[in-house]
């Protein structure tokens, strides 16, 4: 993609958020969440311990530090379990963030350095040795003995459930994609995608499919909207296998750990289209642009074919789905006639596309993220990236 003209002056744009105290349709990244005691002590711990670099050195290449390495109780067990993580500490100064950010990565080893032990149970004689690897490589994002990660990562949930999403991917939805030499091997990245189908399997596919084509693998965080993440079950099950409420806190924090994240810039907007609007974008927020900036990660577009044909809704009740809460109340070819198996995605065929790292943060830097004009135009040159990926590979 051509380097970008900086934006000339554009009238006011209308705020397209409602108003606030919905739980629907806003920016999940617009609210700031209150200060959290428990991670203002961790955080206080991590500076005094980088204060020491032969300490810090140790510590990137083993997995068991002192702080992994303490039992699940008191601080730990309530820092483990916590299904989202809130962190109020300001971003480092621009000048020592790349630095900070890279002593801090969570990384993962290469697939040739895995060694299997034999296969044990019905989960490991349901993969073949490549995706047990792959699985084993995620397990070292979870530090020491501790069962899951900050953010609720557990690697025997991923373990469990995998071959049932792997199935999915391979013969129920029979994903093709291309692209992956896009996807930096480490640091920050945010994959910013078009969303659709009433169920997030676009986000599910996702998951599998860098997974299976990253060396070493990444795990991708989806940032869950806060409706979702007030489903009781649901909500806990998306943090043990590694999904994140959206809030700006949880954002910046696992972009300074280095991690990979995908955002649906549409919010729950792209899931309610109707079929007259099939892979038409609508307006993104701007929230992902922001923390891109600040934390000086690139932005991968991706275009999810398949998604928006999975459950075609024909009419979309408003009036109804605000009177019960919801986010859409769907009218389709096959949903409410047959109940809540017609909310079952049909057996489309996936194409995800990746396409090259747009990386605005080296031409902004940090600062740019203050400019509300610019963050609204580099939005919607996303949005432009995603939606031409979209057009080039409907086939």
């Amino acid at each position: 993609m051509s380097e970008i003209e900086a934006p000339q002056p554009v009238d006011e744009i209308a705020n397209p958020l409602v108003a606030p105290g919905r739980a629907l349709g806003r920016d999940p990244f617009d609210d700031l969440a209150t200060s959290d005691p428990l991670e203002e002590q961790l955080d206080r711990l991590e500076a005094r311990e980088s204060q020491q670099p032969k300490a810090r050195s140790r510590a990137r290449r083993s997995p068991k530090s002192k702080l992994a390495a303490a039992p699940a109780t008191g601080t730990r067990r309530a820092m483990a379990q916590q299904t989202t993580a809130r962190d109020d500490e300001e971003l480092p100064k621009p000048d020592n963030l790349a630095r900070l950010t890279q002593r801090r990565w969570s990384t993962t080893p290469p697939l040739a350095e895995i060694e299997l032990p034999p296969p044990k149970g019905l989960i490991d004689r349901l993969l073949n040795p490549d995706e047990r690897r792959v699985l084993a490589a995620l397990a070292h994002l979870v530090e020491g003995e501790a069962p899951y990660d900050r953010f609720g990562y557990s690697p025997e949930t991923m373990k469990t459930t995998f071959p049932l999403f792997h199935a999915l991917y391979r013969l129920y939805f029979r994903v093709r994609s291309e692209g992956h030499e896009h996807i930096p091997s480490e640091g920050p990245v945010v994959l910013a995608g078009n969303h659709g189908g009433l169920l997030p399997f676009d986000a599910a596919m996702a998951v599998v499919d860098v997974a299976l084509h990253t060396d070493p693998p990444r795990l991708t965080r989806t940032i869950v909207d806060r409706w979702a993440g007030s489903l009781p079950w649901i909500n806990l099950y998306y943090a043990r296998v590694g999904q994140i409420i959206g809030t700006r806190e949880n954002f910046a924090k696992l972009l300074r750990e280095g991690q990979l994240l995908l955002v649906f810039p549409e919010g729950i907007d792209g899931a309610r289209k109707t079929i007259a609007h099939r892979y038409r974008l609508q307006q993104f927020r701007v929230g992902f642009i922001e923390n891109a900036l600040r934390s000086r990660a690139p932005i991968v577009p991706v275009a999810f074919i398949g998604s928006d044909d999975q459950s075609p809704i024909l009419f979309d009740i408003k009036p109804l789905a605000r009177k019960l809460r919801i986010p859409v109340a769907p009218i389709t070819p096959t949903f409410p006639w047959f109940g809540p198996l017609g909310i079952l995605p049909y057996p489309v065929s996936y194409r995800i596309v990746y396409g090259e790292p747009l990386r605005y943060h080296e031409r902004f830097g940090p600062e740019g993220a203050d400019d509300s004009r610019l963050v609204r135009y580099l939005a919607n040159q996303v949005r432009r990236a995603v939606q031409l990926l979209i057009d080039r590979n409907r086939q």
